[in-house]
């Protein structure tokens, strides 16, 4: 018997997995097939929506800035009205583990970079750090922890400008690990008490606040029981402690690829991972099967509708060679110049044209081809895989991911529904 369902997402990152919820709540039957561990991992667990255009930045409402940004950006289909709705529904998926619904304005956030980052949402683990609080600060950091360096963060937060005194110390971690421990594993010792750790943390780390209003360590203080290990370091230190979020493997990413799996199930979306979706079958113009490789062969999953999720350049949605651009499952018009040298600046921080690659699409989110003709008017693209922004560049990727997945998943259980 063929697997079937009304809604296939391919993806299992944040534009997949919030394309599969709001097709979900339709009362569509969706499937979501993702192949390797999601790039959410290696972000940041911050959610930003519009930091900057143009080189302005940080920009504090990033709703008031959207008329600046090009005709092609994503975020002109699906509206103001599309990213609102795409940041309520991730509202109802995190609950009060995130704050930031209570205004259209961007938190500043610090990072373990000593930058500042717009941003819409945030742990609330995070939320006693933010930047626009004038209360002076301690940045924490471990000897033989090469994630974070405190010393050099704080003194880029002073360069910023930022509105208190901040300091930086390193200080021996009291359980020793080798050189190149990731945070995950101080995060564990730290979760599970091991050798009485969170008594002899706060002992190493009260002789240096002198004064200083808050703590902020990098994101590793536990995973199941983080509130009540911030909690105890609170009391213990008498000040305020909060988290930095920090580079691969990211606790904060990783916490919210879990609550997205989380509200998956709740909402019974079909979940088949660790194969790739190698190809497609259609009849008639219309899209009926994405197939997967499993151990050699190749499994049609049909559906009525799709929602390709795949990333952009860093997630694979989008691939490269020295000669082209595409996108590999479905050949989907991926717009790019001939000439590779136009691909990027000579600044590292430049306007990348590379960076803006992806597939085109229409204003319902349909992957078009170089004559502006829909591909399929059965398949919606999603996040990273769709061309037209810059989201390192504007600080918008989960925005972007966020807004276009509930977007396109909506649109796929309106058009199962008729």
């Amino acid at each position: 018997m063929p697997i079937r369902d009304d809604v296939v997402v391919i993806g299992g990152g944040l534009a997949g997995s919030m394309a599969a919820l709001s097709a979900a709540e339709s009362g569509a039957g969706v499937r979501l097939i993702s192949h390797k561990k999601s790039t959410l991992r290696q972000a940041s667990g911050l959610i930003d929506v519009l930091g900057a255009v143009d080189g302005d930045a940080p920009i504090a409402d990033p709703f008031a800035a959207l008329d600046r940004l090009p005709e092609e950006h994503p975020y002109r289909v699906v509206g103001a009205e599309g990213i609102r709705e795409g940041l309520r529904r991730f509202d109802d998926v995190v609950g009060d583990r995130y704050l930031g619904s209570h205004t259209d304005r961007n938190a500043l956030v610090p990072t373990h970079g000593g930058t500042i980052k717009p941003t819409a949402r945030y742990p609330v683990s995070v939320a006693p750090g933010l930047a626009s609080a004038a209360e002076d600060t301690l940045l924490v950091g471990f000897r033989g922890l090469t994630d974070f360096d405190p010393v050099a963060a704080a003194a880029h937060l002073e360069a910023a400008g930022v509105p208190f005194d901040v300091d930086g110390a390193v200080v021996e971690f009291p359980i020793q690990f080798r050189d190149d421990a990731r945070t995950t594993r101080f995060a564990k010792a730290i979760d599970e008490d091991q050798e009485d750790v969170r008594d002899r943390l706060a002992g190493t780390v009260a002789a240096g606040i002198d004064g200083h209003d808050r703590v902020g360590f990098p994101a590793m203080l536990g995973d199941d029981h983080g509130t009540a290990v911030r909690e105890y370091l609170e009391d213990r230190l008498g000040v305020a402690v909060f988290q930095i979020p920090t580079g691969p493997p990211s606790l904060l990413g990783m916490q919210l690829e879990d609550q997205l799996i989380d509200a998956l199930e709740r909402a019974e979306v079909r979940l088949s991972t660790g194969n790739p979706a190698v190809g497609y079958e259609a009849e008639d113009g219309r899209l009926t099967a994405v197939t997967v490789d499993r151990r050699g062969q190749e499994v049609p999953y049909h559906a009525t509708e799709f929602v390709l999720a795949t990333g952009g350049l860093v997630g694979k949605g989008i691939d490269s060679d020295r000669e082209s651009v595409s996108e590999p499952l479905f050949g989907c018009h991926v717009p790019h110049p001939e000439d590779r040298y136009e691909w990027s600046e000579s600044e590292a921080f430049g306007d990348h044209a590379f960076a803006r690659f992806g597939v085109v699409p229409d204003d319902d989110l349909r992957p078009t081809d170089a004559d502006s003709a829909v591909h399929f008017p059965n398949l919606r693209a999603a996040g990273g895989v769709l061309g037209g922004a810059d989201v390192a560049r504007e600080k918008s990727a989960a925005g972007v991911s966020i807004a276009t997945g509930t977007y396109a998943g909506r649109r796929a259980g309106e058009e199962v529904a008729q």
